[in-house]
Order: C-alpha cells, then sequence, then structure tokens
C-alpha cells in the first residue's frame, strides 16, 4: 500500500469522513489531486461507497478549460464513474457580484456540489446530510492557505486553515503532502492536467507556493508536519469557543435575510476576543461573503459598539452604522425606499408595499384603546377620505395629550426610529392635517370625546422594511 493509500485511509477512518455506504460526489478538475482522489475512491480504498463526479467547466480559460471538461470526462468512462460535467461563467458572476475570479468559482463549485448531491440522495433515496462532498485538497494546500491567511491578517480560526470537514464536505488527502500525491500517479500511470495560472507568481497562492514554501522547507525540511499541529490546535481552540460565540450569537444579535442587528450593551458586557467572535460568526451566517473580512474589520466593528456615530464600509459591498441600540451591518445599498401615497378611505385599506398596510375599520364610540400601531380617532373631525404618504421637511402635529405642536422629525428621533427608515413611517393625513404618525403618535386633533358620534380603529400592520428602532405608546 502506497504512503498516500495509507495516509488518506487513516484520515478518513480517524475522522470519520466518509460513513459506510453514503453517496460520495467527487469534484475533479482534472489537476493531479483530484484525479487521485477519484482513483482511490473508485478503487475501493475508503469501502464500497456509491460514487458520483461533478466537473464544472469555469469557462475561463478557452480551449485549455474545454479540454479539462473532455479528459475528465473520459476519465469517468474509463473508470466506470458517472460525471456530470457544467458549464458556468464565473467571469460574468464574478462582475454582476463584485467578487474576485477565485472567491466567485469556489461559489459557483459549491452551489452546483449542492444541488447535485441533493438530487442523488433524493434519487437513492438517502437523507440529504448523509452525502458526502469529496474534495482533493492536500496538505500543501493548507500550508499554502496559513501562509495566504497570516499575510492579509487573520484570527485564529482562520489560520486553522482547511478543515478536513466542514458539514457535508470533506478532504480525505489533507494529511497527505503533494509530493505523494505525485509519487501514487506515477505509480498508477494516471495521467492529469495542469492548470498554467496555478504557475502565475502573480497569484497570491502561486507566489507563496513558489517563494515562500521552499524557504520555510530549508529552515525545517519537516516544516508541514509542524505547521499542521498547529493549524489542528488552533483549530481545536477554535472549535470550543465557536460553540461558545454561538450561544452569544442567539442572544445578542438578530439576524435577518440581508442584516444583523447586534445589541450594543449585550455585546459590550463580552471580552473584546470573544466580542469578535461573536461578531463574525453572525455575519458569516447573515452573509456568504462576510467570510473573507479580515480581522481588522470585524476588530474596528467592537470598537464601533461603544460609539453612538459609528460608520464603516466593509468588503463584499456591506456597510456597519450604530443606530441608538443597535449596530446594524447590511449591505450598503439596504437604504429603504421612501413611501409612495396611497388613499386611505373609512372604512378602507392601503397598500404601502415594504412598509406594510394600514386599515381604516368602524368602531364604538367608545372604544377608546390605543397601542402604537393602532389607534381610534372621532371620524366626524376628518373632511372625508386620508391620505397615506412619507414624512416631508417641515411637517408639524400637535400630539395626543401633548400643548404645542411638535415637529415629526423630533417625534421619530425620540421614538429611536433609525434615520435609514424615517421615510418608511406611514403618515396618515387629512388635507394638510397630520392625523397620525403611525407607531409613534397621533394628533390631539382627532381624540374621541364626549361628542364623538362616529369613531374609527386605524391599524398600521408594519412590512419588514420598517422593523426597526422603539416605538413609543399610541398617543392613545
Amino acid at each position: 500500500m502506497s504512503g498516500l493509500e495509507q495516509t488518506a485511509r487513516t484520515t478518513v477512518s480517524d475522522h470519520a469522513l466518509l460513513p459506510g455506504g453514503a453517496p460520495v460526489l467527487a469534484m475533479v478538475s482534472g489537476g493531479g489531486d483530484s484525479v487521485a482522489l477519484l482513483h482511490l475512491l473508485a478503487s475501493g480504498v475508503f469501502g464500497e461507497l456509491p460514487l458520483r463526479v461533478l466537473h464544472v467547466n469555469h469557462m475561463l480559460r478557452g480551449d485549455e478549460a474545454n479540454a479539462d471538461e473532455a479528459f475528465v470526462v473520459r476519465l469517468c468512462e474509463k473508470l466506470g464513474v458517472s460525471c456530470h460535467a457544467v458549464r458556468y461563467d464565473v467571469s460574468a458572476f464574478a462582475a454582476e457580484h463584485g467578487l474576485n475570479l477565485e472567491d466567485a468559482g469556489r461559489r459557483v463549485r459549491y452551489r452546483f456540489a449542492d444541488a447535485e448531491l441533493d438530487a442523488w440522495c433524493e434519487t437513492l433515496r438517502t437523507a440529504s446530510g448523509a452525502g458526502r462532498i469529496a474534495l482533493a485538497h492536500t496538505r500543501d494546500d493548507r500550508v499554502e492557505t496559513f501562509f495566504m491567511r497570516a499575510i492579509a491578517g487573520a484570527g485564529s480560526g482562520a489560520l486553522a486553515s482547511i478543515a478536513r470537514q466542514r458539514g457535508r464536505v470533506v478532504r480525505p488527502l489533507i494529511d497527505c503532502d503533494r509530493e505523494d500525491v505525485r509519487a501514487y500517479l506515477a505509480e498508477h500511470a494516471l495521467e492529469w492536467r495542469e492548470d498554467a495560472t496555478n504557475s502565475d507568481t502573480a497569484r497570491t497562492r502561486a507566489f507563496v507556493r513558489a517563494r515562500l514554501v521552499p524557504v520555510a522547507a530549508e529552515l525545517n525540511p519537516a516544516f508541514r508536519v509542524s505547521l499542521a499541529r498547529t493549524m489542528d490546535l488552533l483549530g481545536d481552540d477554535d472549535a470550543l469557543l465557536a460553540r461558545m460565540a454561538d450561544g452569544f450569537v442567539r442572544g445578542f444579535a438578530d439576524i435577518a435575510p440581508g442584516e444583523v442587528r447586534f445589541e450594543r450593551e449585550c455585546m459590550r458586557t463580552l471580552e473584546r476576543t470573544m466580542a469578535r467572535r461573536v461578531m463574525r460568526a453572525a455575519l458569516i451566517e447573515a452573509f456568504p461573503e462576510a467570510s473573507r473580512i479580515e480581522a481588522a474589520h470585524v476588530d474596528a466593528l467592537v470598537t464601533g459598539l461603544a460609539s453612538d456615530a459609528f460608520a464603516r464600509d466593509l468588503p463584499g459591498g456591506l456597510s456597519a452604522r450604530t443606530e441608538y441600540a443597535t449596530l446594524v451591518v447590511s449591505y450598503a445599498d439596504a437604504e429603504a425606499p421612501c413611501l409612495q401615497p396611497a388613499l386611505l378611505t373609512l372604512p378602507g385599506h392601503a397598500d404601502l408595499g415594504a412598509a406594510g398596510e394600514v386599515f381604516a375599520e368602524e368602531t364604538g364610540t367608545d372604544d377608546t384603546s390605543g397601542t402604537a400601531h393602532s389607534i381610534v380617532i372621532d371620524a366626524g373631525r376628518t373632511s372625508g377620505a386620508l391620505v397615506v404618504d412619507a414624512l416631508r421637511d417641515g411637517d408639524r402635529m400637535r400630539p395626543f395629550g401633548m400643548d404645542g405642536s411638535r415637529k415629526l422629525s423630533d417625534l421619530l428621533i425620540d421614538a429611536k426610529v433609525p434615520k435609514r427608515l424615517r421615510r418608511m413611517r406611514p403618515v396618515v393625513r387629512d388635507g394638510e392635517r397630520i392625523v397620525w404618525l403611525a407607531g409613534v403618535r397621533m394628533s390631539e386633533e382627532y381624540r374621541v370625546t364626549p361628542e364623538t358620534t362616529r369613531s374609527v380603529r386605524v391599524t398600521w400592520k408594519a412590512g419588514e422594511a420598517t422593523e426597526s428602532g422603539t416605538t413609543t405608546g399610541a398617543g392613545a
């Protein structure tokens, strides 16, 4: 048994990477590492496993990429393994989403791999979680990634480098050196394809491979083994702290599509080290691109928890800002649109799109209960149908229960409604007069009195785009 086979079998066995009978989808690019992995899987070195291959043609290298695809298809035919080759324009995907080619390619590959494995598991009537996606990363890849992240600046979790397993993704060759892979290929007379870009030292990984790794090997020929041990220790420590951080994420952060809101005071009770972990864990859960955010950015966010006027742009089109009691991270272009005008008859209904809906319904004159989102008005004081629209400059009204008028903008500030969401707060108008600033206060002019002969309850059902900030009492 070759050194590669022995090491890979030990890795798979010790870490239970390939459970017996689990469907395995091997990602095969046509390079030496993936060819060796496919040959090991097809030869039954890891036991009898349902095996299928996925090749993703990134359409980046023209005829060369197409030749890689044809090579993988022929190899799979020779080995008797089912193969699905997919072509996808990664360059266009990267441009559309503002990503570098490496990041875009990785996202595309994982997306297709997940879909392919899900479909295969369904065909086999196997739980999707039981399947495995096998990648051919070696210890050399892990070492190179360590250097790249250390140079860019990264925390201990990132310095643990490539994991043996993450979810359904497994790496049976992660403890094998590339030299052993080449020896295995030669022993079995296996051909493979070389990607010319792998030797382009203008690319960071190629530079690390060609310049830094040889220097480290000169200083310590066994440095790969010792560095792998260090990365394992970092990984174990990181896993423990990650489980602790996950508990704080659930308690201190509100994760919604396209947005994370951190409770500033709660986050500031944590030691800075844990606060950074909690921040990063929540961001990665909410935004796929957050895995590329450097430690310096996360550290700046933790510092920003103490500032009432913090704002910062982040990689991946994200931005962060403090909004009263929270620190919000969202996409930079996620500013709420301005609410468009709508007619509200009494009774009636106004659809406000992303801002929600406003309803008006008849109620008894003895019904004077109110909340921040539902009020009762004296309909006899209105001139007819009402209009619901957004805040205007100079808007004022006499708030319920108060003497004198106040600017609606000041009422919104008092209610701690974030500035970016104020144009999505419905303002119910009766001609030039304001009846209600939804979620904050109604006007004293429309309160129900003993002389009221007709009452209408007006209710605002807020949309997701407006559900931020603290609301005060109904002004009822």
